[in-house]
């Protein structure tokens, strides 16, 4: 991180980049929908991180072994929530519904953020919060429409769309513990969290795996789908959780939850790079709008 920020900045910029690699996977989770299952997608995503993560913290881990007996419980909740149900929820939505409704569901993020905080954290966004995030929440519907409101009134929603909620609830909740909990989890270093929420975690996508290869088989060992896994255990797991546990800890689950309108703008600007796709204003439009949102909620949160 550059030198010369403020903490609060230096959690954008964590957040930022969380949502940039969040953005990455979802294009390769849509890359390898026809061809990697739901539950072996979820269970090898964190089974690549698990291997990766535990042998450089396990000494770590080792000595702050009393610390983590005293997270006890909170660390079992937490690590449930955002490693074991969420990505397992999400692939098995992916499934049955498209990219456009999972974006679109995934807008009631911040509502479900700002209502569990109120609830279990007494904290409510100030109005010029919830202006700025509805400024964001009409350019992320702009660039889903593609300037049509017509497309949206023709989507139709399913089963995928209710996990896609689940998931999105699930998600807050995680966020929002893991801010209640903040001082509980004090003097845990970032990369012990995230260390012991995998520990936690990863194991129990194992029988969920085991059951999903009993009843559709494995996937084929291609550079391709080794290659998307690979991307998802490195940079969607360890690099994009790391970044948001931080952005949490420092700017609370209500800013952290408007920087999710930044993921179809990031998806965008991946897809021309990647697969040269055009531009059309309304991305700019749109991009626009959620940027300008969350520079407004962010300006009048930090005055």
């Amino acid at each position: 991180m550059p030198l010369g920020l403020t903490p609060q900045h230096r959690a954008a910029l964590w957040l930022l980049l969380a949502i940039l690699s969040w953005a990455g996977n979802a294009l390769v989770a849509r890359a390898l929908a026809g061809s990697v299952p739901p539950m072996a997608m979820s269970f090898w995503r964190w089974a690549g991180a698990f291997l990766i993560l535990i042998p450089l913290t396990a000494p770590l881990l080792w000595r702050e072994r009393a610390r983590l007996r005293q997270g006890g419980w909170r660390l079992v909740v937490l690590g449930v929530l955002g490693i074991s149900t969420f990505n397992t929820i999400l692939y098995h939505a992916a499934v049955s519904t498209t990219a456009i409704n999972i974006t679109l569901v995934n807008t009631t993020l911040p509502v479900a953020v700002f209502a569990l905080s109120g609830w279990l954290l007494n904290s409510w966004p100030t109005r010029r919060n919830v202006l700025g995030t509805l400024v964001a929440l009409l350019g992320l519907l702009w660039l889903i429409s593609a300037g049509s409101w017509q497309r949206l009134w023709a989507l139709q929603f399913n089963q995928g769309d209710v996990l896609m909620l689940l998931a999105v609830l699930d998600w807050g909740l995680y966020s929002v513990l893991l801010k209640r909990w903040a001082a509980h989890l004090q003097g845990f270093s970032p990369m012990l969290l995230l260390a012991a929420l995998v520990l936690i975690g990863a194991p129990p996508l194992l029988p969920l795996y085991w059951w999903e290869w009993q009843q559709v088989g494995g996937f084929a060992l291609t550079v391709g789908n080794l290659a998307g896994i690979a991307y998802t255990a490195v940079f969607a797991s360890l690099l994009a959780y790391f970044g948001w546990n931080q952005g949490v800890r420092v700017l609370g689950a209500n800013t952290a939850a408007v920087f999710n309108y930044l993921m179809p703008v990031f998806t965008a600007v991946l897809a021309v790079w990647l697969l040269d796709e055009q531009v059309t204003w309304a991305h700019a439009c749109g991009g626009g709008l959620i940027l300008f949102g969350l520079w407004w909620g962010q300006r009048s949160a930090a005055h």
